[in-house]
Order: structure tokens, then C-alpha cells, then sequence
């Protein structure tokens, strides 16, 4: 698959993450806030259950040889969907994805510029430090209200 192609399935997976806790928060006020993120991901186990077992090119016996941190994952996700459907309400969808970006971008300049978890190092440059920095500020005046 092409690059392009792939950034074009990320902008709608970016897409896809801005409204999900939207929906999220409108369930949630039919069932609760954790009821709401429980049956996100029951929903999601399931859909991701039907591709691994009609696409699935793996094996889920690795499971075993995975270190305790390897498998945080779920429980990162858990979390983040979580808030959102609690902070969505509050703040409004718009000053939460801001901070996600934000949050989001912070980390993957660590995670890159250390080359963490195994991943390939890419230096924090002044240039990606200052579309970084335009990004934050960004983020900081949809916030303000």
C-alpha cells in the first residue's frame, strides 16, 4: 500500500477519534460514563474479533512471550476513551481533541527523538520543534474561550 494511501487512512482515523466521543458521551447519557466506555470496547472486541479471524495473519500464542508493559496498550485505551467521554461534556469536542493533539504530539517527539519502545529515532529538529510549537499554539487558542 502506498504512503499516500496510508495518510489517508490516518486523516480518517483522525477523523474517526474526533467523533467517537461524541457518540461516546450521548450513550453515556443513557448509560453512564463507564457504562458507555465498556460497551465502546465490547463493541470493538467484537469488530476486531471478525477481521483477526477472517484477516488474521498472526498468532495470539505470542501472547506469552509479551512483556507486562507490551500489553498496557488496552488499558492506555481504556483510559483515553474513558476521559474523553467524561471531559467531552465539559469542555467541548473541539478544546479535548486540542489537547489530545497537543498531548499526542509531545509524546511522539519523545518517543521519536529517544527512539523508545524499539521504534526508529528520529531527532527532534528546530523545524519539527517549531510546527510543534505552532501546533501547541494552536491548540492553546481553540481552548481559550
Amino acid at each position: 500500500m502506498s504512503n499516500l494511501l496510508w495518510l489517508i487512512l490516518m486523516i480518517l482515523g483522525g477523523m474517526a477519534v474526533a467523533v467517537q466521543p461524541s457518540i461516546n458521551a450521548r450513550l453515556a447519557q443513557k448509560v453512564g460514563p463507564y457504562e458507555s466506555s465498556l460497551i465502546s470496547f465490547a463493541v470493538g472486541t467484537l469488530a476486531l474479533l471478525l477481521v483477526v479471524l477472517i484477516q488474521g495473519r498472526g498468532t495470539l500464542r505470542g501472547i506469552g512471550t509479551a512483556s507486562w508493559w507490551e500489553l498496557t496498550g488496552g488499558l492506555l485505551g481504556a483510559f483515553f476513551v474513558t476521559l474523553t467521554i467524561i471531559t467531552v461534556p465539559r469542555l467541548g469536542t473541539t478544546a479535548v481533541m486540542a489537547a489530545v493533539i497537543a498531548g499526542q504530539l509531545a509524546t511522539g517527539a519523545l518517543l521519536d527523538h529517544f527512539g523508545l519502545f524499539g521504534l526508529r529515532q528520529l531527532p527532534l529538529t528546530p523545524l519539527r520543534l517549531a510546527g510543534m510549537l505552532l501546533l501547541a499554539a494552536g491548540a492553546a487558542l481553540i481552548i481559550k474561550r
